[in-house]
């Protein structure tokens, strides 16, 4: 079989599962180019979904792209094919950030004349990729197995990435920061109309959407206040939702880089999602913390001092609890082209 047969339809179905992503506010921030008779995928930002107020830098755009492409890998290593990813492959385009040239049907599992051969240890993942979906509901407080951790953590270092579990003082550290975030968005116009344009109230704006946090995803409002997820809902949307009681003690993750440009936000994107997937596949329900990275002034203490972790990327909520609902996505050829 030629590298260059690869059907319409083949093709779609793997950008279709690459677009299963997460995102910030569920944004969507990502173009996919194929080009046929090159048989590759190039991923581009769209930078008419970026946050000039709660991500100025992108950073959080490439986080979500670089989910996007690390399950496109993922879907492209379930079908067979042996492929080569390159990060940022040209200077002169920073919208390009990422090339996967699918090199060869590995069929035999000897990979192309290049050495590239299936990722064999993503074809697991792949059917997490439909399952995984951010949960705002209360977990409980059943620890985490040690092993379950390292493992964890052993995915975010195949990607390069350091995956950390802090200990309870760190812990009370994060979520103070978290709810300073969020007091500062509460009194910032800017941020609260960004996050309103992002959100979906009503039935009818719910079912018509195909991006953004609909109302259904929302999830309960903590009863004590200080929920360890953010708060789309806002003040006030004139929605009715439940008051329950979140986990005592949430089981917080941070996921961080040495250095902090876009090559290292888009290894922490892909290690994002890898970790998120593997949560997923050992019975983890998760979700993501990012308000006080939005923060410059707060991002820095987010950080271990006593760890080597130069930049926080992300920090993550896991446990186990109820799966979040699925959240909208755009139509494929909103966001496929191909050549």
């Amino acid at each position: 079989m030629s590298v260059h047969v690869l059907e319409t339809a083949a093709v779609t179905a793997l950008v279709e599962d690459a677009t299963a992503a997460p995102s910030m506010h569920n944004a969507q921030p990502w173009r996919f180019r194929f080009l046929r008779g090159e048989t590759t995928f190039d991923l581009y930002s769209d930078l008419e979904r970026a946050m000039p107020r709660a991500d100025p830098t992108t950073r959080g755009l490439h986080l979500g792209c670089a989910a996007a492409l690390f399950n496109l890998r993922v879907a492209v290593a379930n079908a067979g094919w042996a492929a080569h990813t390159e990060l940022l492959p040209d200077p002169t385009e920073p919208r390009l950030l990422a090339r996967v040239r699918l090199t060869a049907p590995a069929l035999t599992g000897n990979g192309d004349e290049n050495g590239h051969g299936v990722e064999e240890d993503l074809v697991p993942l792949y059917p997490t990729i439909r399952r995984r979906h951010t949960s705002r509901r209360p977990f409980t407080d059943e620890p985490i197995p040690e092993a379950i951790k390292d493992a964890l953590s052993a995915a975010a270092l195949l990607e390069g990435v350091r995956l950390l579990f802090p200990d309870a003082w760190h812990v009370h550290t994060l979520l103070d920061l978290v709810h300073d975030a969020e007091g500062r968005d509460a009194m910032d116009a800017a941020a609260s109309e960004e996050l309103r344009r992002w959100t979906r109230v009503g039935a009818e704006a719910t079912q018509a959407a195909n991006d953004g946090v609909p109302e259904y995803a929302f999830g309960p409002r903590d009863f004590y206040g200080g929920a360890p997820v953010r708060d789309f809902a806002g003040r006030d949307t004139g929605s009715v939702r439940e008051t329950t009681v979140f986990e005592k003690a949430p089981q917080l993750a941070v996921l961080g880089t040495v250095s902090d440009g876009p090559r290292d936000w888009l290894m922490a994107g892909q290690a994002m999602e890898r970790v998120l997937l593997q949560a997923t596949l050992d019975g983890l329900a998760t979700s993501l913390t990012s308000q006080a990275l939005e923060w410059p002034e707060l991002r820095w203490a987010v950080r271990d001092p006593q760890s080597a972790m130069g930049f926080v990327q992300m920090v993550l909520r896991l446990g186990y609890g109820p799966a979040g609902p699925g959240t909208p996505r755009r139509p494929v050829d909103e966001v496929l082209d191909i050549a």
